[in-house]
């Protein structure tokens, strides 16, 4: 066994690292780690396990590891070192795993939000549009709608309280409905509004 194992080393076309290039290099990607992520309490937590797993991993690490070392290293401390390096892999793969859906929850966040800017900028733009046009017209004629049309839902007013804080994304998405339907002014956004009214403002 001991020799299957030298044997697979010696196989590995790169050179081996020394405990010191590894821990360095864990250093780095926890300096990282830290300086690039700005996140809610949640994902706080989950930089709080993945600081946890890498301060495990440069315990099992900080002995030496390359070929010297490890032929004076028993069975019994072989296997020892084989199953905590297979523990430190599975770890770091679920961490992989949950930071990327994170990272996939806080793209569809960004996009949503996006979304939302666009069209509330886009309702206000012709909002605007319209009251200006509605000047015009009363000043030439007083009786022609601006355009020959007469928007029903454009002057729709979604109540909303600022002391509940920003919304989360289910809410960004019922008021990217109702904005569509505005945008549109469509005939659902009575109902869309009444939707929302019961179910986020005042749900029972």
């Amino acid at each position: 066994m001991h020799a299957l194992i030298l044997g697979g080393l010696h196989q590995d076309a790169e050179p081996l690292k020394t405990a010191e290039e590894v821990i360095q290099e864990i250093d780095d990607m926890m300096q990282e780690e830290s300086s690039s992520l700005e996140r809610s309490p949640g994902s706080r937590a989950s930089l709080i396990d993945t600081n946890e797993t890498l301060e495990k991993a440069k315990e099992v690490l900080s002995s030496p590891l390359y070929e010297d070392k490890l032929r004076d290293l028993s069975l019994s401390q072989l296997n020892e070192l084989f199953m905590e390096l297979e523990v430190l892999i599975r770890e770091f793969s679920e961490t992989l795993i949950s930071e990327l859906a994170l990272r996939d929850e806080l793209e569809y966040e960004k996009e949503l939000k996006n979304t939302f800017i666009s069209l509330l900028l886009a309702v206000q733009n012709k909002r605007r549009q319209y009251h200006v046009e509605k000047k015009r017209s009363s000043k030439s004629n007083g009786v022609r709608p601006p355009n020959g049309l007469d928007p029903k839902y454009l002057t729709t007013v979604i109540p909303y309280h600022l002391d509940s804080g920003p919304p989360d994304n289910q809410t960004l998405q019922v008021l990217i409905k109702i904005l569509k339907a505005i945008n549109e002014d469509s005939p659902t956004v009575p109902a869309l509004l009444t939707d929302y009214i019961l179910k986020v403002i005042c749900p029972t």
